[in-house]
């Protein structure tokens, strides 16, 4: 945990935050914090700075908070992503979060198991755990807008333009033979599931916009793909500044 978070409702009239859960196991057990000690912190979608620890016990911690600094700005890469397996999920959620990708459109495709539908890291608040967790170690507040779309012709015809409006669209894919070269962020990437997407897909999400490209010969799984390709994609940015 590089950064302590906590909400709004949380804090006192006073500027002070009490701790007796996870947070407080972090800073005794990990941190191994003392009395007068200072720790990162940030209210989730706000500002970051330091909480000074004025009171320490076994069953709670009373932080005295002074927000001064900006979170760090977005990375400017959105992710389409063909839901995976809730396993990598969690892996994904969190990445996504912590390179600063701040939408994350989870879909259906043919080749997703229509059970992931159904597992329990889907429940909003199931997901905001692991974008929360992403976020600290990112050193980061701002929480990622995730959404889920069951299946893939209604989300490309009725809400693709919505999300994703008015950015570079690319499409990394095992055929294509070109390379990235001359695309920077803001831009959203169409990755899709272990096994591709299908070649319908991948025909429809080129009608609307996603170029394909070639990412290399390696064939990734899921939870090494994404990291990979958006930080592929930053690096574009980087070299174009």
């Amino acid at each position: 945990m590089n950064l302590l978070l906590f909400s709004r409702d949380e804090l006192g009239g006073d500027a002070s935050l009490v701790l007796r859960d996870r947070r407080l196991v972090h800073l005794r057990e990990v941190l191994r914090v003392q009395v007068g000690d200072a720790v990162a912190i940030g209210e989730i979608d706000g500002a970051m700075g330091r909480g000074i620890v004025r009171e320490l016990s076994s069953d709670r911690a009373l932080l005295e908070i002074s927000l001064t600094d900006a979170p760090p700005p977005p990375l400017g890469i959105e992710l389409l992503l063909a839901l995976p397996r809730p396993k990598i999920l969690r892996k994904v959620l969190q990445a996504a979060a912590q390179m600063g990708c701040k939408r994350v459109a989870l879909l259906g495709s043919y080749r997703v198991e229509k059970s992931y539908f159904g597992s329990p890291l889907l429940a909003p608040q199931a997901i905001r755990e692991q974008l929360l967790l992403g976020l600290e170690q990112g050193r980061d507040t701002r929480l990622p807008e995730v959404s889920l779309h069951r299946f893939f012709k209604p989300f490309v015809e009725d809400a693709l333009e919505a999300i994703f409006p008015a950015m570079a669209r690319l499409l990394p894919h095992p055929k294509a033979e070109a390379g990235i070269v001359g695309v920077a962020p803001p831009a959203v990437l169409a990755i899709g599931p272990e096994g591709g997407w299908t070649e319908y897909e991948a025909r429809t999400l080129e009608a609307r916009g996603f170029v394909p490209y070639s990412a290399g010969p390696r064939i990734l799984r899921v939870d090494v793909a994404v990291p990979y390709l958006v930080g592929q994609l930053a690096a574009q940015g980087t070299h174009r500044g």
